[in-house]
């Protein structure tokens, strides 16, 4: 049965939320949406310089006021950032039709792909990522585990995950057999 809702990926920074969210919807031909950069774009401010400047609290704002106008929009491949689920209720604004997919990774692996970004993460700037990393994997990873779809993103080579969400972008959940 066709997806008629959005695929959100959620998962940790470096995850590859955005990565494969681009090239899963050239795949199936749907808009995608980086809700970082959409943010970005909305206030005329970087992630890092909202942080700094209104805190966390202002940017979990902007993700819940974009996922509120998202809820009726067209289906697309979305991206938000990686605490983006900790906003009370806003799985439950997208899903359902929606289909939420988990990119697990280790905090080892979402440190070592960050350390390769040309991105500085606002939660990531402190004396010890990986002990931070951690924390955020401590505090997210139950909502994360409640995605419809978890997918061990580190044991997929790219092109193979891709694919793979790919599949469930145009067939939903039957495309897991």
């Amino acid at each position: 049965m066709p997806l008629h809702g959005h695929l959100v990926l959620v998962g940790l920074p470096g995850s590859g939320k955005s990565t494969v969210g681009r090239a899963v919807a050239r795949l199936v031909d749907r808009p995608f949406l980086d809700f970082d950069q959409e943010i970005v774009r909305r206030t005329g401010m970087s992630v890092s310089a909202i942080f700094e400047t209104r805190g966390e609290a202002a940017f979990r704002e902007e993700e819940v006021a974009l996922t509120r106008e998202l809820a009726g929009a067209s289906p697309m491949i979305l991206a938000p950032g990686g605490g983006w689920i900790t906003n009370v209720g806003v799985v439950d604004m997208l899903r359902p039709p929606a289909l939420l997919v988990y990119l697990r990774v280790s905090v080892a692996e979402s440190l070592r792909r960050l350390r390769r970004s040309r991105n500085v993460r606002p939660l990531l700037a402190s004396e010890d990522p990986g002990a931070r990393l951690q924390q955020l994997m401590d505090q997210r990873g139950p909502l994360y585990k409640g995605a419809d779809v978890v997918i061990d993103a580190e044991t997929f080579d790219s092109q193979r995950l891709v694919e793979f969400v790919a599949a469930l972008a145009r067939d939903g959940q039957s495309a897991l057999g």
